[in-house]
């Protein structure tokens, strides 16, 4: 995942020129040079609110975070931080070989815990692509490598059969360049790792079939600044005019330096402040890194707060789980999807299919959602015995909590108050049904 890291040298070797089907054109060595604007905002990629619609209803997918890095269990940014060369870091490939790799139990524990959609990491930043890669740079991928794999073959495969939606994760970033690193001073080193990203992006857009959502990350170049920053160099207005003819209606991330059709908000830093009118995303990890490490896990009243802090907000929340070596979810990580999925079973009603508001959330006490003619007041905190919600233009008619407790309710003068006994409250999130005779 994105870190912000200031590298002021390569300390990575890689002989990018030798033995590598990529050539690199004229062309692309000069746009590598370029310092003009690519004009990556490109406003007519952008998704209509119709196509917007199902990622809106939504609210909730499960993340996962797997590859190579599972096995040393140091996460996911091992082989930078670490300073593992490449050929070095290479040697997991040939240990690679999963036991209990099995796509179903994931997309199965995805589904019982509430997920709606899923998205898996077919390439990471330390360049290992998980599926079958004819334009993987030296056949680096599960297909040619011990595994003898197309993991994303069969992800996509269980998640559909699970009526979830596919999302597929990939980083254009590859730290075996040191093209990466330096761009200019490098450009034909680096025109290899874009030749290589851009051929990737094509083949997860055309040999799996209907893909939903695609997630960049790592578009920044050198571990500085922005995604956005690097747009001269990755040229994501040309990257993903291509998606669109391959997947007309997947739902884009912003990560490739282009604006994408979501913002994302990443770490399990607290959500606040008012509805956010752009769709955006939260997305955090259970465990204690985004790759698998051994450790605890975030509780399942820990991640609901946060997924309804972004939903009463406009937004959806990517909860991550990090499986392991042999492609085990670590129990203590399954145990909090399954929390998760026990609240969503009740509570659901007032996430799911919903849009935020009526009312402005308060930070820590309340937030809301609608549908409909229903109100669901998300009450996090007590300010004491009630809670009173600022006017609705329609009469309320019924109130309970979807966990079917009684509420008690007034509404004189506009403003509406709201009580549930003490021990009839949830410890994470009471959630009331305000039924009305208005939308």
């Amino acid at each position: 995942m994105h870190k912000v890291l200031m590298a002021t040298a390569c300390l990575l070797s890689l002989q990018c020129t030798q033995g590598s089907a990529l050539q690199v054109t004229d062309e692309e060595r000069s746009a590598l040079k370029s310092q003009s604007d690519s004009g990556s905002l490109a406003p007519e990629l952008r998704l209509p609110a119709e196509d917007m619609r199902w990622w809106q209803d939504a609210k909730f997918g499960i993340f996962v975070h797997w590859g190579l890095y599972a096995i040393p269990a140091k996460g996911e940014w091992h082989m930078h931080n670490d300073k593992v060369a490449p050929q070095e870091y290479a040697k997991l490939a040939t240990l690679f070989k999963p036991k209990h790799f099995n796509a179903d139990s994931w997309a199965q524990a995805a589904k019982d815990a509430g997920a709606q959609y899923m998205v898996m990491t077919a390439r990471h930043h330390d360049g290992f692509a998980m599926f079958a890669s004819k334009t993987s740079y030296r056949n680096y991928d599960s297909g040619h490598a011990a595994a003898h794999k197309d993991f994303i073959a069969d992800y996509v495969t269980a998640v559909r059969q699970r009526g979830m939606r596919v999302g597929i994760y990939y980083s254009p970033m590859d730290w075996r360049f040191p093209g990466y690193f330096d761009p200019k001073g490098l450009p034909d080193n680096a025109a290899l790792m874009k030749k290589q990203g851009y051929g990737q992006v094509r083949e997860l857009m055309s040999n799996y079939g209907k893909i939903d959502i695609l997630w960049y990350d790592g578009g920044w170049l050198a571990h500085r600044g922005s995604d956005a920053d690097a747009a001269w160099f990755w040229q994501p207005e040309i990257l993903n005019a291509e998606v669109r003819k391959l997947q007309p209606k997947v739902v884009i991330n912003p990560r490739s330096g282009w604006q994408g059709d979501f913002d994302t908000e990443e770490g399990g830093g607290p959500v606040t402040g008012p509805i956010r009118q752009k769709p955006w995303e939260k997305t955090f990890s259970i465990g204690p890194a985004w790759g698998y490490v051994a450790g605890d896990a975030m509780k399942p009243g820990q991640v609901i707060r946060l997924v309804v802090d972004a939903v009463v907000r406009n937004g959806n929340a990517l909860v991550n789980i990090g499986p392991d070596a042999d492609g085990r979810i670590p129990e203590n990580q399954l145990q909090t999807l399954q929390g998760i999925g026990a609240w969503m079973r009740v509570n659901g009603e007032g996430i799911f299919n919903t849009r935020p508001g009526p009312f402005q959330p308060v930070d820590g006490v309340y937030g809301s959602t609608m549908r409909g003619k229903n109100v669901y007041v998300h009450v996090l905190s007590w300010p004491g015995d009630s809670l009173q919600l600022p006017p609705l233009q329609g009469k309320v008619v019924s109130a309970s909590t979807l966990a079917g407790a009684p509420v008690r309710f007034s509404q004189s003068g506009g403003d509406i108050v709201v009580s549930v006994d003490a021990a009839r409250r949830d410890a994470v999130d009471t959630v009331i049904k305000l039924e009305t005779n208005a939308p």
